[in-house]
């Protein structure tokens, strides 16, 4: 496992004064929240860019195939899921 390397961050005097004030009233260092809020921050947008990332692929394959279901294809089949049914996923069609 690798260790942790020292990163250097600014703030300005407001934003430390918020970190600080959020620290002590969840008891923990100001350090632990500022890491915390970008590890949150990363993981969200690593997840968005992935969404983003499975989008366009779907769209190319779209394009390349005209392979697609209609949204009251999509709709039926996420209702059943909703509802707690297993149900396969409706074929795509052109």
């Amino acid at each position: 496992m690798a260790a942790n390397s020292t990163t250097s961050l600014k703030l300005d005097p407001q934003l430390k004064e918020r970190v600080q004030r959020l620290a002590e009233t969840r008891r923990r260092s100001a350090h632990w929240v500022m890491r915390e809020a970008v590890e949150q921050y990363v993981s969200r947008e690593e997840k968005r860019e992935q969404l983003k990332q499975d989008a366009l692929a779907a769209w190319d394959h779209y394009q390349t195939t005209g392979l697609h279901l209609n949204a009251e294809e999509a709709d039926v089949w996420l209702a059943k899921l909703e509802a707690g049914e297993k149900a396969e996923a409706p074929k795509c069609h052109g």
